[in-house]
């Protein structure tokens, strides 16, 4: 029986969500925390998640799933709302499980996801700066054009190889579809940017973000976006802004009867795209 989990966790005092030895991370807490309730050994719990946020990232949205043994699946079939409150039990307060459901057949929580969406919140202003919201909000100290990043986000918008925006994992492909990409500030003056793709590789949002505020603050004009994403190689000038702005926001999975076909798709290897015109999108 494979279950579906849902949770939000503050990033803060985790490592990123993949389990590593010796250091505090939402996939070791959680691992941890499914083996107390269940009562198996911890080498049985295999939990994978929608997306392997790094250190000092928060999430909203995070789904992940995990495998119960048919004995298991039994006991807990009828419970899952008990299963899910014993799991929070466990959790220290900056993990929550909001919800433990059965997944349909061919639920796979990162295969079968249709899009990621993030959310990255920066305050511009002093004087709106506020210290309760320090752990998920950047302080920037200059002022922001948000009109700008936003005429620059867009053009970014579409499938293309973000080499330029990506750590190199050897073997990944960085091809991606950049479903939206918008800048909005609020009421309360803080700057929102909504980053949604198919999928995200390692730094991805964060160098996206660095390159809007290089154009937000003037320094550099709204077309170098698009330059950058060309060229295929990083730039220097392109500054991987810190985590703790970065908020998982959302994950969505297609209807059930296509989810086998969207696991067997996101599966295969991305291939390489062509080589793009270097006068961009």
């Amino acid at each position: 029986m494979r279950l579906r989990i849902d949770l939000a966790y503050d990033g803060t005092d985790f490592r990123g969500w993949a389990a590593q030895p010796g250091l505090r991370t939402v996939q070791g807490e959680l691992t941890a925390a499914l083996a107390t309730v269940l009562r198996v050994p911890a080498d049985d719990v295999a939990v994978t998640c929608a997306g392997r946020t790094d250190s000092g990232v928060h999430a909203r949205g995070q789904v992940a799933h995990v495998d119960l043994a048919p004995a298991l699946a039994e006991q807990h079939a009828e419970r899952l709302d008990l299963l899910a409150r014993r799991l929070n039990g466990v959790l220290e307060r900056d993990v929550r499980v909001r919800a433990v459901t059965p997944a349909p057949d061919g639920f796979d929580a990162r295969f079968a996801a249709l899009w990621r969406r993030y959310a990255y919140r920066i305050v511009d202003d002093p004087a709106r700066v506020d210290p309760l919201t320090r752990h998920h909000v950047l302080a920037w100290p200059r002022r922001l054009d948000e009109t700008a990043m936003a005429h620059a986000a867009a053009t970014l918008i579409g499938l293309h190889d973000f080499a330029a925006f990506c750590k190199q994992r050897e073997g990944a492909t960085t091809v991606r579809t950049l479903l939206d990409f918008d800048w909005i500030r609020g009421d309360d003056g803080v700057l929102v940017g909504h980053v949604q793709a198919d999928a995200f590789c390692h730094s991805m949002v964060r160098a996206l973000v660095g390159c809007m505020i290089a154009i937000g603050e003037g320094r550099l004009p709204v077309e170098w976006a698009a330059q950058v994403l060309t060229a295929r190689e990083r730039d220097p000038r392109v500054v991987v802004v810190p985590a703790h702005g970065l908020t998982l926001e959302e994950v969505a999975y297609p209807e059930d009867d296509e989810l086998a076909a969207r696991v067997e798709q996101t599966s295969a290897r991305r291939a390489p795209l062509p080589t793009e015109p270097q006068e961009g999108p």
